[in-house]
């Protein structure tokens, strides 16, 4: 098994777990760390970056143009736009939706799918097009979707964490290493390679933010 697979798989029972602490359960409806964001929707969300891979794989190889990871993000919609625009109310609107079965049915089907995905993946092609619908007309290498949730993963987590005032799951290094190299990438993009440097290196020099997104 590649290392994006098992990076993916690592930060996915990193949200397993978390799913079933009570915490999650006792702060259900109340609202989370992100603004309109339930509790429960954010679960929904996090739940979902792995309950996405069976679907995507289940699907026809799609026929849209196969992008790299950074022009994925170039085009995705959601990149800097407001709490409020369209695409954003869409990701909460379907997130709730996976979360109206409750925590209890929302970790059992997660703690399922999971069970099955390690074999699955390691008779999957990296290289093998996938796409989720709501991108727009492109796709990536299972691969990349594979370290896009990664990231996803580990940054709703911590999002869900802090919502119900529990410990951030703690990830192996070389995933931990994974979603930083990620968000690095990203941040430079956004942001160039002085400014990053500098937020890393020099604080005296260091912008306001590095932020990726």
């Amino acid at each position: 098994m590649t290392d994006t697979r098992a990076d993916f798989l690592a930060a996915a029972g990193a949200a397993e777990a978390l799913l079933r602490r009570p915490e999650v359960a006792d702060g259900w409806a109340r609202p989370s760390a992100l603004a309109q964001w339930s509790v429960g929707g954010l679960a929904g969300h996090l739940a979902y970056q792995v309950l996405c891979v069976p679907e995507v794989l289940a699907a026809p190889v799609p026929g849209e143009e196969t992008v790299g990871l950074l022009e994925h993000y170039r085009r995705s919609q959601w990149v800097g736009a407001g709490v409020d625009a369209e695409i954003n109310v869409r990701i909460r609107q379907g997130s709730e939706l996976v979360a109206a079965t409750g925590v209890a049915a929302l970790s059992g089907r997660l703690a399922w799918t999971l069970a099955g995905l390690a074999a699955v993946l390691a008779g999957e092609d990296g290289a093998r097009p996938v796409r989720l619908p709501f991108w727009g007309p492109w796709s990536l290498r299972l691969d990349d979707l594979l370290a896009t949730r990664t990231m996803e993963l580990a940054v709703h987590a911590d999002d869900l964490a802090v919502s119900v005032g529990v410990p951030t799951p703690e990830l192996p290094p070389e995933t931990a290493q994974s979603v930083l190299g990620l968000l690095t990438r990203l941040a430079v993009r956004r942001h160039g390679q002085a400014g990053v440097l500098r937020a890393l290196s020099r604080a005296e020099r260091a912008p306001g933010s590095i932020a990726a997104f």
